[in-house]
Order: C-alpha cells, then structure tokens, then sequence
C-alpha cells in the first residue's frame, strides 16, 4: 500500500551524499529554448544579479516525513542564495537561501504531470509546489496553444490570477510583467513567455537589440544623406561646414 501523506512534517535538510535525484527527461525539444530565452533577455537587461538562482529543469529539494523530495521546474527563480556556489547541482531552500519566487512548468507530452496533487509519495508538481514549498507564484504555460496559466499562493492555495489589460501579469519580486509572445527565434516559430519592465517596455533577445542597433544606423545614414542633399541644393558644400558632415 502507497502511504498517503496527510500529515507533513518538513524540514530542509542537505542531500545526502548517495541520494540519486530523479532523472527527468526533457519531453519536449522547446522546453530548453524556451528556458533559455527567459535567462537572455534578463541577463542582457542587467537583471540578473551573483546572489539570485535562475536555472531550468533543475533539482528543488525537501524533506518530508522523513523522505528526499526532489523536483526540477522547467524554469525557477530564487531571489537570494546564501552561498554563490559555480556548479550547483540541487537546490534546498530555507537551508540553502530563499523559497523559489517563482516556478514555471512548461506543459509536456505527459497530461496532468504540472496540475498534480498526489499525495502519495513522490507528491504530485502542483502538491510540491503549494503545500510544500508554498511558492508564491505558479506559472503553468502551454507553448503550443499558447495559454499562459498564472497562479498566486493566497490563504495557502493557489489562485488563477487574469492578466491586466495588456495580457501581462504583474511580478513584485521581480519588478517585472510576464506575458506571451508569438514569433520566431531560434528556428522555432510559436508563442514564447516574455518579460516587460514597469514602464511596458519588452526585454530584448541578442539577436533584437542588433536588429534595433542595424535600424538605428541606417535611420542616421538616412538622415545624414537627405541632410547632405539639402544643403548641396542650397548651394552648400557639406565640406566647407565646421566639422563636416
């Protein structure tokens, strides 16, 4: 008989040494790009800061009862890590530094996996997340129909929270909007979870702030052969200016 755990006695304890953590495969091929596009645009924006842990399908830990549980989000946020460790292969909060601010799922080949509330022991994703570790915020995004499902932990259960007005949702720890996004990078083409600043503004990828760098220069190349045709009309030689042009 599967014992059920009803009651949870948790504690944050370090992994044992032997403790062979879950190998959970990556069921989707998007799954990484889409973790990785989340990092790029808040790395390049200056975002990320040595004391915060942001990394994807990697291990968060507890102890229950007595037994190692071990999950690995599709992508999670930790605001402040006690040590700055380079190699990190788990992750214990309250032992380690803070609970996971946000925890992200990106929906797979497997139904149900992410909205599981098994008891049982290993717990369901959702149980984890809630009961266990009562991570504030719950993101459950579907990067093929590209419903993006935003939960917030109230009164110990989670919420699903409706975007603003511009289909963004709103997170303090971060200072950040999260929404979706459809279009092409990488080779993919389809809808991507996004970041915006507090003044609406989308956090760019590499690969568009060259293209916005590219526009800029041959706006002003533009600008400075239109300037130059002026002045050659009014009998001017862009020359004989100070500096020239």
């Amino acid at each position: 008989m599967v014992a059920q755990i009803t009651k949870l006695d948790i504690s944050w304890e370090p992994l044992p040494d032997n403790f062979q953590l879950e190998d959970e495969p990556v069921e989707n091929t998007s799954q990484p790009i889409l973790a990785g596009a989340l990092r790029e645009s808040l790395e390049i924006a200056g975002f990320i800061q040595p004391q915060m842990l942001i990394a994807s399908n990697f291990a968060v830990c507890a102890t229950v009862n007595g037994q190692f549980i071990a999950k690995a989000p599709d992508w999670v946020y930790v605001p402040c890590v006690k040590e700055i460790v380079g190699d990190r292969k788990s992750y214990t909060p309250n032992l380690e530094g803070d609970i996971p601010a946000v925890v992200m799922e990106f929906l797979s080949d497997t139904e149900g996996g992410e909205y599981s509330f098994k008891r049982t022991y290993p717990p369901g994703k959702w149980f984890f997340y809630e009961q266990i570790l009562q991570v504030p915020i719950y993101v459950i995004f579907d990067p093929t129909g590209g419903l993006l499902e935003f939960y917030h932990l109230e009164n110990g259960r989670y919420e699903l929270k409706q975007p603003d007005e511009n289909g963004h949702h709103w997170i303090a720890a971060m200072g950040l909007f999260l929404g979706t996004w459809h279009g092409t990078k990488e080779g993919r083409t389809g809808y991507w979870l996004r970041w915006w600043d507090e003044s609406g503004n989308l956090l760019l990828w590499a690969v568009e702030q060259i293209e916005q760098e590219r526009q800029r220069a041959e706006q002003e190349r533009q600008q400075k052969e239109r300037l130059m045709a002026y002045l050659q009309s009014q009998g001017i030689d862009p020359k004989d200016l100070p500096g020239n042009l």
